[in-house]
């Protein structure tokens, strides 16, 4: 952690937001066929968005300083994060900026979801802001791979600081990336992900192939079969945590979930183990719950799950 200065967050997110349709349907269709929507629900969603409200909703303290735009959507986001208590104050706005704005169509039968999105006046990570003294204030800075040149800014800021950075990313394709890649030293990644990136199919592998020396974990996460991690502690040998069984009804959010529980509780300056459980049980219970967001428990609700998972 970052010595013994005195923090305003506990978790600073820089990326991606978006908006949220959500369709829930029996079963998703197949081409030209008519389907009843038997409800539907707009939130708030995104990677950084979501993993900053399960990180508020775990009770660490969260600021956003990414790049928003006037519109209604962003109007949107901007209220469901102050409803959770995430700090707006560092919030960049460009008038043609605005959220990634995504439909997606829930299964409620397969339990599965398909997302479409529009990701016009998506930003990102603003190249110049927030500045370094707001940086150096969050105990973790929480990137993704929205607005590489800003995400890499600022996660040069924190590595200088000894501020630890957590990292979801999905997509390598945007220019400077790997440069981002090798300044994090908590990475979280799924498995397909971690399979383009290294060539690995095997979790445990893929943790390995990504590893290096200035790294202080790699996570590869594999939904519903648990997830595979490394530490230099481990020699370069992985050890895996299982999912906990639980009654699925949406798993939506579910990986965003887990990257935020994992950085409140890096905040909270619990051991590597307790980070890894604690994240898995907070994704386990919001698979529980419809919805991206709306389903994320709060820290009381993962205590005690947790508890029941001794007995």
């Amino acid at each position: 952690m970052a010595g013994d200065a005195t923090f305003a967050f506990d978790v600073l997110g820089l990326g991606c937001v978006a908006v949220d349709d959500l369709l829930y349907v029996a079963e998703y269709p197949q081409a030209d066929v008519k389907v009843q929507v038997r409800r539907r629900e707009r939130q708030c969603g995104g990677l950084t968005a979501t993993a900053l409200v399960a990180a508020a909703r775990l009770g660490a303290r969260c600021a956003f300083a990414g790049v928003l735009g006037d519109d209604e959507p962003s109007r949107f986001v901007v209220n469901c994060f102050q409803k959770e208590g995430i700090n707006v104050d560092h919030l960049v706005r460009r008038p043609d900026a605005r959220p990634i704005h995504s439909t997606i169509v829930v299964d409620e039968t397969r339990h599965t979801r398909n997302i479409f999105y529009d990701l016009t006046g998506a930003t990102g990570a603003d190249p110049s802001a927030p500045s370094a003294e707001v940086l150096r204030l969050t105990r973790v800075l929480y990137v993704d791979h929205y607005g590489v040149e800003g995400m890499t800014r600022a996660a040069k800021v924190a590595r200088a600081a000894g501020i630890p950075v957590v990292a979801d990313f999905e997509r390598s394709d945007w220019p400077g990336f790997d440069q981002l890649l090798m300044l994090v030293d908590h990475l979280i990644v799924n498995r397909d992900f971690a399979r383009k990136l290294t060539g690995a199919s095997d979790p445990a592998k893929a943790s390995q192939l990504l590893w290096h020396d200035d790294r202080q974990v790699v996570i590869v996460t594999c939904g519903d079969e648990g997830c595979w991690y490394l530490s230099e502690a481990d020699a370069g040998t992985s050890r895996y945590q299982p999912a906990f069984p639980v009654q699925v009804v949406d798993t939506t959010g579910c990986g965003d979930v887990f990257h935020g529980a994992y950085a409140a509780a890096l905040a909270r300056g619990m051991s590597l183990d307790e980070r890894i459980r604690f994240a898995s049980a907070t994704a386990a219970l919001k698979a529980t719950k419809a919805g991206g967001q709306a389903g994320i428990p709060t820290r009381a609700a993962v205590e005690v799950f947790l508890q029941g998972q001794l007995l």
